[in-house]
């Protein structure tokens, strides 16, 4: 049975229809969005730098003095492979540092939106290390203010990340960095 004769069927034998009740959540509200943000990035295992006036390629640099690969299809970064270019996403394997623009960012759990604006969205996942770039004025206190305020791209994906990949699944023991990036740095600008 595909999707269509599964709906079709449902509609079928959908006796009664009841409206979405019309509750209006508010959610947490903080005196400063930024700070708040910047303590649960911490708490998350994030990195947060505030960019002053500072070249951002000079932050990066700073930051992950080591690597040596760097991916980005963000305007203005300097990488050495660009997610929009590369043949295959395979391509994208070796990426010490993988640099991404986020759309929304969460004071209430330190997370980040990000749309998928690049073909290959794998270097979000496949980089050693993953920077995400995120406007101040594009932090919101909560979830609901973020779902608000999420718009689709032409790709049809998007993710929240929060942090370095994270796993307890032996002996519940937390392990950082076990499935993707091993380290996150938000960079404020």
């Amino acid at each position: 049975m595909n999707k269509e004769e599964l709906f079709n069927k449902l509609r079928r034998n959908t006796k009664q229809h009841f409206d979405m009740l019309k509750k209006v959540m508010e959610g947490i509200k903080y005196q400063d969005v930024v700070q708040q943000f910047i303590e649960m990035s911490h708490t998350v295992g994030c990195e947060v730098i505030e960019a002053k006036a500072d070249d951002i390629n000079e932050l990066i640099q700073k930051a992950y003095p080591d690597a040596k690969v760097l991916a980005s299809n963000v305007e203005g970064i300097k990488a050495d492979l660009n997610p929009d270019t590369v043949a295959k996403a395979q391509d994208l394997n070796g990426t010490d540092v993988g640099i991404i623009q986020g759309d929304i960012a969460v004071a209430e759990n330190g997370c980040v939106w990000v749309p998928q604006t690049m073909k290959e969205r794998v270097v979000c996942f496949i980089s050693e290390n993953l920077v995400i770039l995120v406007q101040r004025d594009k932090i919101v206190n909560n979830m609901h203010e973020a779902y608000k305020k999420i718009h689709m791209t032409d790709y049809g994906y998007g993710c929240f990340i929060s942090g370095p990949s994270k796993t307890a699944d032996i002996e519940q023991a937390l392990v950082m960095g076990a499935q993707a990036a091993r380290g996150v740095t938000v960079i404020i600008m």
